[in-house]
C-alpha cells in the first residue's frame, strides 16, 4: 500500500519589517511521506520569507522540473524560483537561465553545499541567493510540528522571531554565496 501525504494547515500571522510585508496567511501545505519534518518547516517559512504577490507552491515530486515555490507576474511569467532543500549545480543552471531571480533555503550546514557547487558551472551564479536559516530554530518548530498550527512570525534585520501559543523562539537566516567557476 502506498503511503499518502500528510497535510498541515498553517495560520500565520506575517509581519515583515525588512519587506514592508502584514499578511495573514492560510497555508495547506502537504508532506510527501519522503519529505523530512526539517524541509517543510524550511519550506515553510521559504514562503513567508518570499511572500509575495504570485507566489505559491508547486505540485512538489510530483513535478520534479518545478522549483519547490514560485513567484510569477500576471502574464505567468516567472520573476522568481525558489529552491528548498539542496539542488545540484544542473538544477540552478537551469533555473538561473529560467528567472531572473533565484533563491535556495537550505535547511542543513552550508558550507557542505556550497562545497559541492563551488567550481560548478551554474549560469549566474554569483547572482544565486544561498539562504541558511538557523538549524537550532528548525529544530524547535520541528518539535512544535502539528497538523494544525497557529503561528506569529516577525522578520526584522534578518532575524525570525517566531510564537507559537505561549513558546517563543527566535533565529536568523544568514545569506551565502556561490563560488563562480
Amino acid at each position: 500500500m502506498a503511503l499518502t501525504a500528510t497535510i498541515y494547515h498553517f495560520a500565520i500571522e506575517l509581519a515583515d519589517v525588512d519587506r514592508g510585508v502584514y499578511e495573514s496567511l492560510a497555508l495547506k501545505v502537504a508532506q510527501h511521506p519522503s519529505e523530512t519534518a526539517e524541509r517543510l518547516v524550511t519550506r515553510v517559512l521559504a514562503y513567508c520569507l518570499e511572500h509575495a504577490e504570485g507566489i505559491a507552491f508547486s505540485r512538489g515530486i510530483s513535478e520534479p522540473d518545478e522549483p519547490a515555490i514560485t513567484i510569477r507576474d500576471l502574464t505567468g511569467t516567472i520573476t522568481s524560483w525558489i529552491e528548498v532543500g539542496a539542488p545540484d549545480a544542473a538544477r540552478l543552471h537551469k533555473a538561473s537561465k529560467a528567472s531572473p531571480r533565484v533563491v535556495v533555503y537550505i535547511e542543513k550546514l552550508p558550507v557542505i553545499y556550497l562545497r559541492q557547487l563551488a567550481g560548478e558551472k551554474i549560469h549566474r551564479a554569483e547572482s544565486i541567493a544561498v539562504l541558511a536559516i538557523d538549524r537550532e530554530l528548525i529544530a524547535q518548530l520541528v518539535a512544535k510540528l502539528d497538523r494544525r498550527m497557529t503561528i506569529a512570525l516577525s522578520v526584522t534585520d534578518g532575524h525570525l522571531f517566531i510564537s507559537i501559543g505561549a513558546t517563543s523562539m527566535d533565529g536568523s537566516v544568514e545569506r551565502h554565496a556561490i563560488t563562480p567557476a
